[in-house]
């Protein structure tokens, strides 16, 4: 599996949500696993590799008490202002692994991919700063824009996770030559 498609399917896991007796059935802590096994294969002079494997580790480690209904519970009964802090760490990890494919994508000339992945990184950091602003700077007007970007930017880096999984500078694995090209080459 190249490394994007792992982030990817982990991403699907943050993504969805489906609860049965209050215990989600893609639970986020499975899809923070399936994110740091494509991280950790990515080449290991991957720009920002070694930010996004210890933004990673913290995203899981908070992920799995949030997954306990009780715990989720009394979060939803707290002040929203925790439970945007202990997101936090999962909106770092998005817009440091958009900035990173950003700056791996301008390396190899994708002149195209780079600027979607820049356009992510502003779209995550948003969705970090909005609900401080909206729920403790008092900004109601932006609560529709804050909620909108909150579901539409995971899902695009999601898409664009898969998209991009395939390229040389997304670290995927060059391809091998397939035996008639190299019958040709000869």
């Amino acid at each position: 599996m190249k490394p994007l498609q792992a982030i990817g399917l982990g991403f699907v896991f943050l993504v969805l949500v489906t609860t049965v007796r209050g215990y989600d059935l893609y639970p986020d802590w499975f899809g923070w696993g399936l994110v740091l096994v494509g991280v950790r294969s990515l080449p290991r002079d991957y720009p920002l590799r070694g930010g996004l494997l210890y933004l990673g580790v913290v995203a899981l480690i908070v992920s799995v008490p949030l997954w306990v209904p009780a715990v989720d519970d009394a979060l939803d009964d707290a002040d929203e202002s925790i439970a945007w802090a202990l997101n936090l760490p999962r909106f770092a990890f998005a817009a440091l692994l958009a900035l990173a494919l950003a700056r791996s994508a301008q390396a190899a000339d994708a002149r195209g991919p780079a600027t979607w992945w820049r356009v992510l990184m502003v779209g995550n950091a948003a969705v970090a700063v909005l609900p401080a602003l909206v729920f403790g700077g008092g900004l109601d007007g932006l609560d529709t824009t804050a909620g909108t970007l909150v579901v539409a930017v995971p899902l695009a880096m999601t898409v664009a996770l898969f998209w991009h999984s395939g390229r040389p500078w997304a670290g995927a694995p060059d391809r091998p030559e397939k035996p008639e090209e190299q019958v040709r080459q000869e």
